[in-house]
Parts: C-alpha cells; structure tokens; sequence
C-alpha cells in the first residue's frame, strides 16, 4: 500500500471527525437527533450524524488521492444522493416506496453511466451462466437489498459499522492485498467510520449514531464494488465469494423476509426479530451480542474461504446449506421466544386478577326480610361471609 493512500486514509479519519464535531453541534437544531420510542430503547435524544460525518471524510480522502476514474466518481455521487436521502429519512421518516424510488434511480444511474452489471455468475457446475438483460434487474435487486441488509442491521451500537470492517477486510483478503488500489474507496470508508465508531460505542463521552444515512451509503459502496470486483475479465472474486464477504447481513436479512411473509406481513414492516433483537432478548447485553456477532461474521468469512476450494457450484450449494440452516433455526428460536413472553403475559395477567380479586372489598349481603337497623344488618353480612369463607 502506497504512503499516498495511507495519507489518504489519515486524512478520511480526520475529516470524518471534524466533521462528527461540527454536526453534533447542529443536529438538534436541523432535527437529525433520535429519540426514543417502543422500538428504539436508548436514553435521550442521540444525534444521527455518523454517516453523513463518513461520507465527508470519504470525499476529502478521495480528493487527495486524486481518484478519477468514472466507475469511483459515479459510485461517490450517487452513494452521495442516497446518504442525503437517509438523512431526509432520519429527519421527516419517509415513506418506504420514497426509499425505493430513489435507490432505484440511484442502481439505474449507475448502470447507465459506468455500464457495469451483473452480467454473468461465472462456473457454476460446468456452465459459464451469462444472464445478458436478465443481470440488470438482478443487479437492481442485489444492490437495494445488500444497502437495506445493512439498515436493518444496525440495530445494536457499533453493529453496522463493526460489520462493515468486517466486510472489507474479507474483501482485501480474498481481492489480495496486491489489489488494494481497486478497493481504495472502501479502505477510506472503513478509515472515515472510525471516528463514528468510537463516539457510537461512547468511547468518547458523547453518544452519537450511524443514522440512515450511514448504513444505506455503506450497503451501496459495499454492493457496487462486489460487482465491480466480481465481473471483471479475470475476477480474483466469483459471484459465491462476495455473498461470504457480506454473509452475516445476508443470511439475517433473509430470515426476517422469509418469517416476515410467512407471517402475511409486509416484509419491509420493522419489528425486534432480528438476530442482535434475538440474542438481547435471550438475556445476553449490547457488548456481548456486539462482540459474538462480530465473531461469526468472521467466522463465515473464514467458511467462505474454505469453500473457494471446493469445485464450482459446489460453494454455492454450501452457502445455501448455511442459508437454510440459519433461516431455519433463528425462525425456531424467534418464535420460542414470542411464546415464553406470551406465556409470561399471561402468567402475569391472571396474578394480577387474583390480586385484584382478593383485595376487592367485600360486599353487604341481607340475610332476613326484616332490616330493623342498617348497623347491624351490615355486621351479619360480614358474618355470614366469613362463615362462608371459613
């Protein structure tokens, strides 16, 4: 790696932080702060300013770097577009068709101006699948669903952006560090979340979050140079190597979508089903379930790395092996625990009636047709009832 592009780097963190301090100042007054609701259970109003902060970084150091090709230079203006939207987003909470539009514009930009696309899988089980036409709305679906896989990943601190280092490292490694250069883009994001990660993992003393804008400009860079890299001529990654890359918010994506429909709801409807929801509801904290799901994205990189050894469409059924296992297995444990928390709903509803019941006051009956006093007609119903009682 050149001194330009480790400068580059330095320069992408410092801008990113700089950046960070000026926004948290303002994000009251232009509204990006997130307060807590049912689902969001943080304390206080938390600036949303970690992507936007990022993607300044991600400019200045590739303003040093001196980055001109047409493919970086289209990739940053539209991921731009989408950041601004994410923050349109965090601030007026859009509508999820909006959403859609605009990355669909922003996919379709892209293909037009750069003409690069999923054209082909590459060999899989002794053909070489070219998808022709076909690749263009499956590279729309690929790069609006990885974008939305991030978003909806991050939902614990420093998730998404830990996630994200994960990702890129997993690219440098099976890209080979020789080909930084063709990856430089995401070495200067991964430098420019730094300082997003620190303050979201309040290493700083002043909370702040990644925001809509962050994850979907994340999922955007991340899902267009997977294409790139792996639609080259002579690619150093195949199709089944980039979904390894991004396995963890693949895989938890999927699962939610397939539960979600099987359910007859939206699959786009928020709810707690995702596995950092899973894993905190099964008693584990914040740190932990950080620190263990950071643990098996990487050991599914390491899965992944295993597999590129294995004969071609042979690694794309072990992917789907693990797909089904995982979809399976946390829709198992999603609704075991709907079911605890019923039972206990219930277990406490009917406490609380027997309480009730128990402390209400106890009612004057009339024990004969002549009432000669209200006193002590009152007194024999007590009577009557704690004889009947006993």
């Amino acid at each position: 790696m050149s001194y330009r592009a480790l400068i580059s780097c330095v320069i992408a963190m410092l801008s990113a932080a700089v950046a960070l301090i000026f926004l948290y100042h303002h994000a009251e007054s232009i509204g990006l702060v997130d307060k807590p609701s049912e689902r969001k259970r943080h304390v206080g109003n938390i600036p949303l300013i970690g992507g936007l902060s990022a993607l300044f970084g991600v400019i200045a150091g590739m303003c040093f770097e001196g980055e001109s090709l047409l493919f970086t230079n289209a990739l940053l203006g539209t991921g731009a577009v989408l950041a601004l939207t994410g923050a349109l987003d965090d601030r007026f909470d859009l509508s999820v068709r909006s959403r859609l539009l605009v990355q669909t514009a922003a996919v379709l930009t892209m293909i037009y101006c750069t003409h690069t696309y999923i054209h082909t899988l590459g060999h899989l089980f002794g053909y070489n699948l070219e998808l022709g036409a076909f690749g263009i709305p499956l590279t729309l679906l690929s790069v609006i669903g990885l974008l939305n896989a991030f978003n909806m990943m991050d939902g614990i601190d420093g998730l998404a952006g830990m996630l994200t280092l994960v990702s890129i490292g997993a690219i440098t490694v099976y890209q080979g560090i020789s080909q930084w250069h063709s990856v430089i883009l995401l070495l200067l994001l991964a430098a420019a979340l730094l300082p997003d990660l620190a303050a979201n993992l309040d290493l700083l003393g002043r909370k702040v979050f990644l925001g809509d804008a962050g994850s979907m400009m994340i999922g955007y860079f991340l899902a267009w140079t997977l294409i790139q890299l792996s639609q080259q001529a002579q690619p150093h990654l195949s199709t089944v190597d980039v979904l390894w890359c991004v396995a963890l918010p693949v895989l938890d994506t999927l699962q939610v979508m397939v539960r979600r429909l099987r359910e007859g709801k939206s699959p786009f409807k928020p709810d707690r089903g995702h596995i950092h929801h899973i894993m905190m509801n099964a008693g584990f904290s914040a740190h932990t379930t950080l620190v263990m799901l950071v643990g098996l994205a990487m050991t599914l990189v390491y899965v992944g790395t295993w597999t590129r050894h294995l004969t071609h469409g042979s690694n794309l059924l072990a992917f789907a092996s693990v797909t089904a296992i995982y979809v399976v297995l946390m829709g198992r444990i999603y609704r075991m625990q709907l079911a605890s928390k019923a039972m206990v709903a219930t277990a406490r509803t009917i406490g609380a009636s027997q309480k009730l019941s128990l402390a209400a006051p106890l009612q004057p009956t009339t024990v004969g047709p002549y009432q000669e006093h209200e006193n002590e007609t009152h007194q024999e119903s007590v009577d009557s009832s704690e004889q009947q009682q006993a």
